[in-house]
């Protein structure tokens, strides 16, 4: 069985193609989503999903959130007594993701189709490949995002042949591609994004806004001044935000050393604070309509997919852009899940996908450092030769050729790099090999470079000496940041020592964690209730009485629901 997985900044879910169609399999709570949201218990166990985030008020120190936007780096982070990199935070979502697929499908899961932003570079496609690893998973294929929604998008469209721009708006990034489909082909004609923008980044201009208006006066000057604070006021402006799409105003507030700061923002002035952000989202559509060499005007459709396209301001600034208004008949947070389940289909050959063809393309351009003559008998090196141009159709192999610039030169040091300017420094570098070449005069030795660029965005470079006919092959697999396979071994050795909370035990800690976290931001009768409440469950618990347990949770979640409202993914 091969499932399909949106690993999210935000929120994750799993799902499968059977019975000729993509189904979302629910989590342990019985919810679609599943909060990309990694922590320890008391007891040192480990909690993913809804239960982890509800303690990143009551527990910071213990709980983490937003990893993906680090991976392909080396960048730890410390929960309780022992650090995690961002592949095995990410690995423990996949692997609670794994254990509701197994539950709800009744047998073994050990493959799967994940999805990765298109923008994803090549250390963190990696990173991905080696999380699903570290989960227990064969990664069967990664999927850009965009495609995926478009191949969830496309099994809807009726018409033999259309052109549209799928806008992906997730909680971390942004990406956007434009697609054909023919004849039972579906072709990406461009990519482009933003890998550091995403509904998280609408949520933190709330955030900055309140500590500007606010906080400052009153002494508050940075929002990491108290984590606990923090992640009260991210609760907050998430709510916010969402609540903002139909409400006038809402209200933010924190207390700070005996102070109830407080501050009122409406949907003008949160639109207005986000115009920046807004700007950002421009470009890349631009860039991805060069590419294709389409106009606004020859697409049929826009559709949306991420949680973060829910925005009045973003679906407005689609429908500016573009003249019309977007498709939003499939819902934005499943989209791209569904569509990993189709590529999990195609993967398996079921019978019901036969007809359709899927091409992808390679989202940035790819080349080596060289030098360039500047005057006679001088060359300065740090300039950019690209070598696979974005958005070429993948799987692609292409060649450029170099030469020596020195006299008697004896090796030629080759360095890979990944992005769209002139100087490698500002783009990213992936790795380099050094080449021994015969000593000659210079420009007299050539080395052909090969890049061949597969469908899950690996790179393999190839570097043919003419003169001698010696080939070196450099697969950039040990990136900056990226896990060597001993390191992959010593980390599978270590999540295997970790103790995971009890899967049929979590509705009742996420209740608990949820209650303990509004006991921290509630005051007065309130908080007195929250107590009370929280002890009677906690006595029901000790019972061990399944169905005294289920009724007593079924009341207290209506209880903290009527309280607070219900809570949100």
């Amino acid at each position: 069985m091969i499932i399909g997985i949106d690993l999210g900044t935000t929120n994750s879910l799993v799902a499968v193609w059977r019975n000729a169609q993509a189904e979302i399999i629910p989590n342990a709570l019985g919810h679609a989503l599943t909060p990309s949201v990694v922590g320890l218990d008391d007891q040192g166990e480990v909690l993913v999903g809804l239960t982890a985030r509800e303690r990143l008020i009551t527990h910071p120190e213990q709980t983490t959130a937003l990893f993906k936007r680090y991976m392909g780096s080396d960048r730890e982070t410390r929960l309780g007594g022992r650090k995690f990199r961002p592949e095995e935070l990410s690995a423990l979502v996949l692997k609670s993701l794994k254990e509701d697929a197994e539950r709800y499908l009744g047998e073994p899961v050990e493959e799967a189709v994940i999805t990765v932003p298109a923008y994803f570079s090549d250390a963190q496609r990696k990173a991905t490949k080696i999380a699903g690893q570290l989960a227990g998973l064969k990664v069967e294929r990664l999927v850009n995002e965009p495609t995926a929604a478009a191949l969830a998008y496309g099994l809807h469209q009726s018409a033999p042949e259309s052109r549209f721009l799928v806008f992906d708006l997730g909680g971390g990034t942004f990406d956007l591609s434009i697609l054909e489909l023919f004849e039972g082909v579906m072709e990406v004609r461009a990519s482009s994004g933003d890998n550091f923008l995403g509904g998280e980044d609408f949520t933190e201009i709330l955030i900055d806004a309140f500590i500007e208006t606010v906080g400052k006066p009153a002494g508050l000057n940075d929002k990491h001044a108290s984590p606990e604070l923090y992640q009260s006021l991210r609760k907050q402006a998430e709510q916010a935000k969402r609540s903002l799409s139909g409400a006038e105003s809402v209200a933010l507030t924190a207390q700070w050393q005996g102070q109830t700061l407080s501050w009122q923002v409406d949907e003008a002035e949160f639109h207005k604070r986000c115009e920046p952000l807004l700007k950002r989202v421009r470009e890349p559509i631009e860039k991805a309509l060069r590419d294709s060499r389409l106009r606004a005007i020859d697409l049929d459709q826009i559709v949306l997919a991420g949680g973060a396209t829910r925005m009045p301001m973003v679906r407005k600034l689609v429908a500016k852009l573009f003249g019309r208004m977007p498709a939003m008949n499939i819902n934005p947070d499943e989209v791209v899940a569904r569509g990993a389940a189709v590529m999990a289909g195609l993967k398996s050959r079921d019978v019901a996908l036969n007809e359709i063809v899927m091409t992808d393309v390679c989202p940035y351009s790819l080349g080596i450092e060289v030098s360039e003559q500047i005057a006679p008998g001088r060359f300065q090196p740090g300039f950019f030769l690209p070598i696979i141009e974005r958005n070429s159709v993948v799987p692609i192999s292409r060649e450029q050729t170099v030469n020596t610039i020195a006299d008697n030169q004896i090796a030629l040091h080759v360095s890979v790099f990944q992005g769209e300017s002139r100087q490698v420094k500002d783009n990213i570098f992936l790795g380099e090999i050094t080449i021994a070449v015969p000593p000659r005069p210079a420009g007299q030795v050539s080395v052909a470079v090969r890049f061949t660029y597969d469908v899950n965005g690996l790179l393999e470079a190839e570097m043919t000496v003419a003169e001698t006919g010696e080939k070196h092959r450099l697969v950039i697999e040990e990136n900056p940041g990226v896990l060597t396979p001993d390191q992959i071994e010593e980390k599978l050795r270590a999540l295997a020592q970790l103790k995971i909370h009890p899967r049929e035990l979590l509705p009742n800690a996420q209740l608990l964690a949820r209650a303990d976290r509004m006991f921290q931001q509630l005051l007065g009768e309130q908080r007195q209730w929250v107590a009370q409440a929280t002890a009677h469950f906690q006595a029901v618990l000790e019972t061990q009485d399944a169905e005294a347990v289920a009724k007593a949770r079924e009341e207290f979640q209506r209880a903290l629901d009527e309280l607070e409202g219900e809570s949100w993914l």
